[in-house]
């Protein structure tokens, strides 16, 4: 009798050795993936900007806007070499057939490989001599950070933002000269800003998501509410990795992005569904501790975007309240999973050991 009520303690220890190696595999295997989802930059911005206009618009050559205007994208899968000049006209970069060319000399080289242009340029850079072409790409196609399509001034808005920011503003309409088999070329666009969704209406939503699921496995008669919240954080996993934004061509396919989204989504899937299982059979303390897994699968995932809450725009392809509903969830609902799982995994243990009838020992 003894011996089988001391094996409780022993296969709980065995259990919580499993909670925590699943924790450090979820970290292996989503930390990669969650950043991939935004391309490694910010997943929520107030700025946005866009092209507008490509004159004249060759067959084959295309020019995209990529995180909210901090980066310009130009493929050219033409036979044709397409020129970007540098901001005093020298020569820049040459895209075309035989990958793309880099001219060393240029200021522009070394500026545009940082947001905000702060790499020094060599003081042997010359815009008046020879270009001296270096190759950095095979493909047709770069991303570099055109310092004309994005405001440069970190943490300041620009003066007509600053002057009434609660109303959206065009900050900048901006051109940025190329030429396409020496026939000039121009790419028109526009950078705006919009305010922010107001904290007072949304950080309570967070707030109730986060409490509500805490109370699911805090004092909730049954692990179903628990099962509940496991549900609602898997949709919000698989959502979440299905509205995977196309990443630049530089980085990867849309195809393998969304691959690697959808890995550790299915992984925090199939967590929930074993808890959804367990709480549904009234087994309160496997429910708390797959809670526990899946609420730091959720968090991982939701971590690395969580800008957007508080952030006019998102980097979703789709509705913007899609793209910040499912990431209020999986952060929320997510840490939620965690405390709540962890006190419910508790609270049904030692309900359970006080439901057991005391044998008393043999003599006595």
């Amino acid at each position: 009798m003894s011996t089988r009520a001391g094996a409780w303690p022993g296969r709980l220890v065995v259990v919580r050795l499993g909670v925590v190696l699943l924790g450090v595999l979820a970290t292996l295997l989503v930390a990669g993936p969650a950043v991939a989802h935004v391309g490694g930059g910010a997943a929520g911005s107030d700025f946005d900007g866009r092209v507008t206009s490509v004159s004249p618009a060759p067959s084959g050559v295309s020019v995209r806007v990529l995180e909210f205007g901090d980066a310009l994208e130009v493929v050219n899968e033409t036979g044709t070499e397409l020129t970007v000049p540098g901001y005093t006209d020298e020569p820049y970069l040459r895209i075309g057939p035989d990958g793309v060319w880099r001219n060393a000399l240029s200021p522009a080289t070394y500026l545009n490989l940082d947001r905000y242009g702060l790499t020094r340029v060599p003081d042997d850079v010359d815009v008046t001599a020879p270009p001296r072409w270096e190759q950095v790409s095979t493909e047709p196609a770069y991303v570099w950070h055109d310092h004309r399509t994005h405001w440069m001034t970190e943490d300041m808005l620009p003066p007509t933002v600053a002057a009434d920011p609660t109303r959206a503003h065009t900050v900048a309409e901006w051109t940025v000269p190329m030429a396409y088999g020496g026939t000039p070329l121009t790419v028109s666009g526009v950078l705006t800003w919009s305010p922010p969704p107001p904290a007072w209406l949304v950080w309570p939503v967070y707030a109730l998501l986060l409490g509500a699921t805490v109370l699911a496995g805090w004092r909730a008669r049954t692990p179903r509410p628990l099962g509940v919240a496991l549900g609602l954080g898997a949709l919000a996993a698989l959502a979440h990795a299905l509205t995977t934004p196309e990443p630049p061509v530089t980085v990867g396919s849309w195809p393998g992005a969304l691959v690697s989204a959808l890995l550790p989504a299915l992984l925090a899937v199939l967590v929930a569904a074993i808890g959804v299982r367990a709480a549904l059979r009234g087994r309160g303390v496997l429910a708390g501790l797959m809670a526990v897994v899946a609420g730091w699968l959720l968090l991982v995932q939701g971590l690395p975007d969580v800008d957007v809450l508080w952030t006019a725009h998102t980097l979703t392809p789709g509705p913007e309240l899609l793209g910040r509903a499912t990431v209020a969830v999986l952060v929320a609902v997510g840490l939620g999973l965690v405390i709540g799982g962890a006190l419910a995994a508790r609270r049904f243990r030692d309900d359970a050991v006080s439901r057991r009838p005391s044998v008393e020992p043999v003599g006595a």
